[in-house]
């Protein structure tokens, strides 16, 4: 072990109880006071010239560096966006709900967009059978054409709906 590693220890040994203590009071987490007083340690191995000073000099070093890591932490995005817990929190009703919510928009875009592919008469006829909830016969009086020719609409509506559908990769 060379001169300054020695130094280091001699340092740990006087210092990092101490520092210990000190960055647990700043941040009331045990794990994150070891992080930074591993991290401190570590810089002061980096710089060999704060090993040098007097135990006085070294011991402010320490706390000050230990004291801006915590600052800086604080400070972070990560401190601001993340939080730490024991376990991954549940989903609530109203998170599902949304959930549910967004997916049903999506269907009803690629629907709507689908319902484009169809020529204006098809796409009457699907659109008040199946969103107008209106009867065959209905259809018809509003419509002006006979019950037969609003079934054959529907029917031939429908399957260029579901090939449309298909073409968008949504599959049957």
């Amino acid at each position: 072990m060379g001169a300054e590693d020695e130094l280091l220890v001699a340092v740990h040994d006087a210092h990092s109880e101490a520092l210990y203590r000190y960055v647990a009071r700043r941040t009331g987490d045990a794990e994150e006071a070891r992080d930074v007083v591993q991290e401190t340690l570590l810089r002061a191995w980096r710089n060999p010239a704060v090993l040098q000073r007097s135990d006085e000099g070294v011991r402010a070093w320490l706390f000050t560096t230990a004291r801006n890591l915590v600052i800086d932490d604080l400070r972070s995005a990560r401190r601001k966006r993340e939080y730490a817990t024991e376990s991954p929190p549940e989903h609530s009703r109203a998170d599902q709900t949304r959930a549910d919510q967004t997916q049903a928009v999506l269907d009803s875009w690629v629907v709507a967009d689908a319902l484009l592919a169809l020529s204006p008469d098809h796409r009457a006829v699907v659109v008040g059978a199946y969103y107008g909830g209106r009867s065959v016969n209905e259809l018809a009086r509003e419509l002006e054409i006979p019950p037969g020719t609003v079934k054959s609409r529907l029917h031939y509506g429908l399957r260029a709906l579901r090939l449309a559908l298909q073409e968008k990769g949504v599959t049957s």
